[in-house]
């Protein structure tokens, strides 16, 4: 006899190889200065993390966090862009990763994004 926890076979839960972030939402706030970022992963057999980076145009770095073994598919964080002179257009980049104190980071998966901060609401 075969029990099936799942009615979808994408909702399986996938190996640390086969985790993605199929989908990374941006939402501006009107001040132009918090950006809230949704995340959308594959369903997991581990936890992974996720290291979020954001740039601005010049390329100085303007915010980041790290979310440590998810437990979670679906949720999201607000970021506030910390850069000194802020810039129009910036660059988030999310990686979804594997690491362990005995063991070296493993990356799986990354998703790079553009957003305009002075356009808010979803982008």
């Amino acid at each position: 006899m075969q029990i099936h926890f799942y009615d979808d076979p994408g909702e399986t839960p996938k190996s640390r190889e086969d985790v993605r972030l199929n989908d990374l939402g941006l939402y501006v706030y009107p001040d132009g200065r918090r950006v809230a970022v949704g995340f959308n992963l594959t369903p997991f057999l581990e936890k992974p993390s996720i290291e979020v980076r954001v740039v601005n145009e010049r390329g100085e770095p303007a915010g980041w966090l790290n979310v440590i073994e998810t437990i979670e598919t679906n949720f999201s964080l607000t970021m506030h862009l910390r850069d000194k002179e802020p810039t129009s257009h910036y660059e988030v980049t999310a990686t979804v990763y594997y690491q362990t104190p005995e063991t070296d980071r493993m990356d799986v998966h990354q998703v790079v994004k553009q957003f305009d901060a002075t356009q808010p609401g979803e982008q």
